[in-house]
């Protein structure tokens, strides 16, 4: 499974915007049926958009600004662990 951020900022919200590869199309349903965020199935993607309080938003801080690269990493390395721990319940 690969995860990448496709998207992030402020409209109405602040969000952040997933799109992970690597699933099987079981996998995908699974997680598009069963997960609370918004989410939508793109040929071999499943699109993720999560929605954040302003002070639970990853990348708010002033480290994050200059370090975004490193925020952005992590972010996709914590969705990966989750979505992994979530289809262990498949």
């Amino acid at each position: 499974m690969d995860v990448k951020i496709s998207d992030y900022g402020d409209d109405d919200k602040k969000y952040v915007e997933y799109l992970v590869q690597g699933l099987s199309s079981n996998q995908m349903e699974f997680l598009n049926s069963n997960l609370e965020e918004e989410t939508s199935v793109e040929g071999d993607f499943l699109r993720i958009k999560m929605y954040f309080d302003d002070e639970l938003y990853p990348f708010q801080s002033d480290a994050a600004k200059f370090r975004l690269d490193d925020f952005i990493a992590r972010e996709e390395i914590e969705m990966n662990v989750f979505l992994s721990s979530f289809l262990e319940d498949m």
